[in-house]
């Protein structure tokens, strides 16, 4: 299995950039071009939120386009903070899953050698995120159903903290239910989020846990402050999820930029 995990993408309308300068829409583009030019040819690709910047119906038809003329492998998407999900169900609506529940856009993938279990944790105009009782009772029954396969979950808002304060103040709603859900169910293996725009990992109790790195803007690696952060265009990356015979899942981090070589290793003279 190779899965590409794509995150916080912040397309806005055609012509417009992100925050005044931001050009998200072509960093985005880049990126999926990154994606679909990878090899071996992915499995799926995973977007785990911050789709669009405001919510716009606008920008998932923007976004909308750019998967059809680049992406020929199924594309799983969650909601973000910044995303609407009546629009993102709009408008995305024919990808796989995004309107199989009539609240949320919670799901899951069942033909891969992982399963992989997707969540909403979007809580409309709110910057934190959260499961409501509701979305930890369908996670807890979706678990029950195949204790015996192993499980990403994937959700937008991470449930630990980074040490970047002004992160740590905008995670996941009640943290220590969801965590202790997840150490009653031993085949969850890895958790993948997005939010923070920077590549992070930790573990919740069995299971690996982390952040995807952004392919747009990075926010900045300011830890133990005060701060009300910055961001800043350092290279945009991925995450490449892979299963690996005898070992498990790996996790490889993917430049979307090309740079020179390969070169040949050749032995200098003695």
């Amino acid at each position: 299995m190779i899965l590409l995990q794509l995150t916080d993408l912040h397309v806005r309308p055609r012509g417009l950039a992100a925050m005044r300068t931001c050009e998200t829409n072509v960093l985005t583009e880049r990126a999926l071009r990154a994606a679909r030019d990878f090899r071996p040819r992915p499995d799926a690709l995973v977007i785990t939120g911050d789709l669009v910047n405001n919510g716009r119906v606008d920008e998932y038809e923007n976004l909308a386009e750019m998967l059809a003329r680049l992406i020929d492998f199924p594309v799983y998407v969650i909601p973000g903070n910044h995303d609407d999900r009546g629009n993102l169900r709009a408008v995305l609506g024919h990808l796989p899953g995004v309107a199989s529940d009539p609240e949320f856009v919670q799901y899951t993938v069942e033909d891969l050698p992982v399963r992989l279990v997707m969540l909403d944790t979007n809580i409309p105009r709110q910057t934190d995120g959260e499961l409501c009782p509701r979305r930890m009772q369908w996670l807890e029954r979706t678990l029950a159903e195949q204790p015996g396969k192993p499980t990403i979950l994937a959700m937008h808002h991470p449930s630990f903290r980074c040490g970047i304060g002004h992160m740590d103040i905008i995670l996941l709603r009640d943290p220590a239910g969801f965590e202790a859900l997840v150490r009653r169910h031993p085949q969850v293996e890895r958790i993948i989020c997005g939010h923070h725009h920077r590549a992070i990992t930790t573990n919740v109790f069995q299971a690996i846990a982390s952040t995807g790195p952004g392919v747009a803007h990075i926010v900045e690696l300011d830890l133990f402050t005060d701060n009300t952060g910055v961001w800043m265009l350092e290279p945009p990356a991925f995450q490449v999820h892979v299963t690996v015979e005898g070992g498990g899942i790996v996790t490889h981090t993917a430049l979307v930029d090309r740079f020179p070589g390969p070169y040949p290793f050749v032995p200098d003279p003695a």
